[in-house]
């Protein structure tokens, strides 16, 4: 098996993650994940794909994120896994679709208009 290559996004971020063959080995930015991510939360949305495929400790993941948040990074990753686990067993897509693993959300910031003070904030209208 060679390296597999899969882009995932969330927001503004976005995540390269390349899977082989190995020990079970998560690098993120070329630090281990429990460094990068420190919150159970955000380790736990990483290792999603994985565990629900159960391929634990089989690939070693090495993954280029940029952009966004840390939730938003967290996320991206989780599609880009999700991808590369769907291209190593094609059978691993009944079981993420129906978690929504496979879909990548849609939502984002609205633009800020002028005018006004956010996206749909308005300044304070005051009458004297």
């Amino acid at each position: 098996m060679e390296v597999i290559h899969k882009i995932g996004r969330r927001k503004t971020a976005v995540a390269r993650v390349y899977v082989a063959k190995g020990k079970g080995n998560i690098t993120v930015n070329k630090k281990d994940m429990a460094e990068y991510f420190t919150t159970a939360t955000l380790q736990y949305k990483v290792n999603q794909p994985i565990t629900m495929t159960n391929n634990d400790g089989n690939f070693d993941i090495t993954v280029n994120v940029y952009g966004g948040g840390i939730t938003g990074q967290a996320e991206a990753i989780r599609l880009g896994l999700s991808r590369a686990m769907c291209e190593l067993d094609p059978e691993n897509r009944a079981i993420l679709k129906p978690e929504g693993l496979l879909t990548r959300d849609p939502r984002m910031v609205e633009r800020k208009k002028f005018g006004q003070k956010k996206a749909r904030k308005k300044f304070q209208f005051s009458k004297r």
